[in-house]
């Protein structure tokens, strides 16, 4: 019996998230996988906070980060960041629910591009990550032959 492409990331997550101790951690929730893409929910709480009492920068990059590693390892292919950025655009607040969208753009060789997007719950863009991917040796699950 072959694996479908939905079934891989699924499972690829599922093996992810159990040993994805800093995403559960910060709080965060796995809302959905699919092959080279993933959305991870945050609800900003009072230890979000920076100094100016907005979520801190450092959260809303993990937040994406998080989305961009469960879209890249969907495949049930070990693979890493190999570069990374990130445009804040707005701040996002205490109480708001932030939600990553990370979709693959392009896979080449074992190399990967992938944008996330972080919006709060009214649908405002708070920022945009673009992450660089690398698969190297391993699987998160064995497959049928």
């Amino acid at each position: 019996m072959t694996t479908t492409a939905q079934e891989r990331a699924e499972k690829s997550a599922a093996a992810m998230w159990a040993n994805d101790d800093a995403s559960k951690w910060l709080g965060m929730e796995l809302v959905s996988v699919g092959p080279g893409t993933a959305v991870v929910r945050l609800k900003v709480a009072k230890h979000h906070t920076n100094g100016h009492d907005n979520c801190h920068g450092g959260i809303i990059y993990a937040l994406a980060d998080s989305a961009f590693a469960f879209a890249c390892n969907s495949y049930n292919k070990i693979t890493v960041a190999h570069h990374n950025s990130i445009t804040y655009l707005v701040p996002g607040t205490l109480g708001d629910t932030l939600t990553a969208t990370a979709q693959e753009i392009s896979v080449a060789g074992r190399s990967g591009i992938y944008d996330v997007s972080v919006t709060r719950d009214d649908g405002t863009v708070i920022a945009q990550f673009r992450g660089g991917s690398r698969i190297i040796k391993g699987t998160h699950f064995e497959e049928p032959q």
